[in-house]
């Protein structure tokens, strides 16, 4: 049985890591028997040629994608490819996007096979399994699944939710790491699954469940201390709530702090579950940040989006936070249920508070995602849905209106941050043309240029088509500053013409320094690669 998996495209504004849970589905299919190949095409460009090419190489029974709503229209696109192609393979696609939206996904495209509904580490296990036996499939036996039957959707019934200390670790020998290492981005992991708060604007309770299932803390400190060695500038806990039991909490850091394991991370917490005891214990065991749904700053729009906090609360938390040494970041969602002129000023001032506190922080703009009670409850809470193109559900344009909000008016707060942003790039830009930069100033700017330049060559399939070439090209004496010369011309043509080449030659020598490129020499020839290819070699 052969099964193949798929990361569907989304923009490096994103902030892509590692695909945390095709790794956990991966590794429980390898502990099933089955072979596994993931394709990402996050970090990997698409072709539909290179995609038959994939599938004619691996031959798969199953292909599966996941997706968010964001990534559905993508997701799909690459499931008729694939059934185009392979039409005997069974095509499955899971995801919260999916789990909520799959009566109409499975009527609206025919090449989708079916529909994995929630977690899903065992019910895919148990398709390719089902999958072995005769022509005769008895689906309906599969929890947590959806699926035509004589062109109806037949849903099977909730499958429990897993033990979080029976799953396999992630497969994540099966990802192309040093690809994101390269970009500088962090590895994500997880301690637990489950969210007990009802914010009527996410999904995460649905898919997750309200009970937190905690893993046992040597296990989680074991798997950071293999994510540990892999390299990454940072670990991400990627839990709903990491500090939804204080406990749980103290024992991970506690387990690292034993162990003398130094690793820095970052998590996500609600200002009403920290105090000053879990915040310097997380301080002592590497955290270099915390990150607060903050969301609104009036009470009253807090109250109908069910956050279940106050303003006063979140300047207690940053005062926490403050005192542990542990800078806080917050996240504000503009257009809620209950927004109008005068509720954004005053997020816009509480976000300008809390920066004089200390807190870092940026806005998101409503995304009604399918499942979200904003949404199915839209128009009693007064939200105009302007788009249902789900390409547009990104959260960084206005797709929603109040009442007295329109969509300009989000548009341009967002916009006025970013051209913000911008403006403070372009100061640090002139400040390192006239020397005055320090290089901590200059960190942001260059560390972003360094990151665009190493994805542009990844989706350029630069390195792979410029990056090998005979020894004797290069004379007797070819060090690595001569190597890297001539990779950076051999690079260039497959780059945009406003490429600056002492940039572009920069880049690359970092990249060399720090392990994300390497070069192999072997039969009179040079062959320059992402670290992880030296690696699997």
């Amino acid at each position: 049985m052969r099964c193949l998996l798929i990361n569907p495209f989304y923009p490096l504004s994103e902030n892509p890591s590692p695909p945390l849970g095709l790794a956990y589905l991966a590794a429980a299919l390898e502990h099933a028997g089955v072979v596994v190949k993931i394709l990402d095409y996050v970090i990997f460009p698409y072709t539909i040629e290179g995609f038959q090419r994939e599938l004619d190489r691996f031959q798969p029974d199953i292909v599966g994608a996941t997706a968010v709503t964001m990534t559905f229209d993508t997701a799909i696109c690459l499931i008729q490819d694939a059934k185009r192609h392979c039409p005997n393979c069974l095509t499955v696609m899971g995801g919260p996007h999916v789990s909520f939206c799959a009566e109409d996904t499975l009527n609206a495209f025919p090449d989708l096979d079916m529909a994995v509904i929630g977690e899903g580490e065992e019910t895919i296990v148990d398709i390719s399994k089902e999958l072995l036996h005769g022509k005769k499939k008895n689906w309906d036996t599969i929890l947590g699944l959806a699926y035509r039957n004589a062109g109806i959707v037949v849903f099977t019934g909730k499958r429990p939710y897993a033990d979080v200390n029976t799953l396999q670790p992630p497969a994540r020998h099966l990802l192309a790491l040093g690809r994101y290492r390269a970009l500088g981005m962090p590895i994500s992991m997880t301690t637990s699954r489950g969210c007990p708060y009802h914010c009527i604007f996410c999904v995460g309770r649905k898919m997750v469940g309200a009970k937190v299932r905690y893993r046992d803390p040597p296990s989680v400190v074991d798997e950071m201390e293999s994510l540990s060695r892999f390299g990454f500038c940072q670990i991400n806990v990627a839990d709903d709530l990491f500090t939804a039991n204080p406990r749980h909490c103290i024992a991970v850091c506690d387990e690292i702090l034993r162990r003398n394991l130094t690793v820095r991370w970052t998590s996500f917490a609600r200002v009403d579950t920290v105090s000053v005891e879990v915040l310097k214990r997380m301080k002592a065991a590497g955290c270099q940040a915390v990150s607060f749904g903050i969301e609104s700053g009036n009470a009253d729009i807090l109250k109908i989006i069910r956050k279940g906090i106050t303003r006063d609360q979140v300047i207690r938390a940053v005062e926490m936070c403050n005192e542990a040494e542990l800078p806080p970041h917050g996240s504000f969602i503009l257009g809620l249920p209950g927004e109008t002129p005068d509720t954004l000023k005053e997020t816009l001032a509480f976000g300008e508070h809390l920066k004089a506190l200390g807190v870092s922080y940026g806005f998101h703009l409503l995304a009604p995602f399918p499942g979200a009670r904003v949404r199915e409850a839209s128009d009693r809470l007064g939200i105009t849905i302007l788009s249902n193109n789900w390409a547009d559900y990104h959260a960084n344009r206005a797709i929603v209106e109040t009442p007295s909000v329109t969509r300009d008016m989000l548009n341009d707060i967002v916009i006025r941050w970013e051209e913000d942003f911008n403006r403070y790039l372009g100061t640090i830009a002139e400040r390192m043309a006239s020397g005055d930069a320090s290089d901590e100033e200059a960190w942001p700017l260059v560390n972003l240029e360094r990151t665009v330049t190493m994805y542009d060559m990844m989706m350029a399939t630069a390195l792979e088509n410029s990056g090998v070439w005979p020894l004797h090209m290069m004379g007797d004496t070819a060090g690595a500053d001569t190597l890297l010369d001539d990779l950076t011309m051999r690079v260039t043509p497959f780059l945009s013409e406003k490429t600056d080449c002492r940039r572009l030659r920069s880049t690359l020598a970092y990249a060399l320094e720090h392990n994300h490129l390497g070069y192999t020499i072997e039969g009179g020839a040079i062959r320059w690669c992402w670290t992880e290819q030296i690696h699997h070699a």
